[in-house]
């Protein structure tokens, strides 16, 4: 069987990510995340683990992308600590709140359709409540982790817009 250009094509890409240390671009967003760190100038993390780019400056990035029609951003998969004090804490220096800076983009069929940037002490004072309220929800579902997402009213209003 011959090679489709498509086969070719994902070979290639698979070939340049390994060359240039990228991991693998079709793994959980991933391709999103290098695309969206080359137009912002920034290099791309090592490991899907932690941040996931390098800003100009040294300081560790993390973005935010989606495929719908609106912008929004999902934090999702927070470990859920002992007290609220302590969420707050790790939401603050583990979590969130580690990353400086949070980008967030829009793909469309056409590729990358909008990107919003917003520093992360305002991402904190917009996701804390949504994720207090859960945190101390008495329904719990299958899985404990917390999760919440910023809407594109709060990035429209609380980012700057880039693209």
């Amino acid at each position: 069987m011959s090679k489709t250009r498509f086969m070719e094509l994902y070979d290639e890409m698979i070939d340049l990510a390994n060359a240039e240390g990228l991991g693998d671009p079709f793994t959980y967003g991933r391709g999103k995340e290098i695309y969206l760190a080359q137009w912002l100038g920034h290099s791309t993390a090592d490991t899907l683990a932690g941040a996931d780019g390098v800003d100009e400056n040294g300081a560790e990035v993390e973005y935010k992308s989606t495929i719908n029609k609106s912008i929004t951003a999902t934090y999702n998969g927070v470990s859920v600590q002992d007290t609220w004090d302590e969420q707050v804490e790790y939401l603050e220096t583990k979590k969130i709140g580690k990353y400086h800076t949070h980008y967030f983009s829009r793909f469309d069929e056409s590729g990358l359709a909008e990107v919003w940037s917003m520093d992360a002490q305002t991402v904190l004072d917009l996701l804390l409540p949504k994720l207090e309220k859960q945190f101390f929800a008495t329904k719990k579902g299958a899985d404990p982790r917390l999760g919440a997402t910023l809407s594109k009213r709060d990035i429209h209003t609380h980012g700057t817009q880039l693209l």
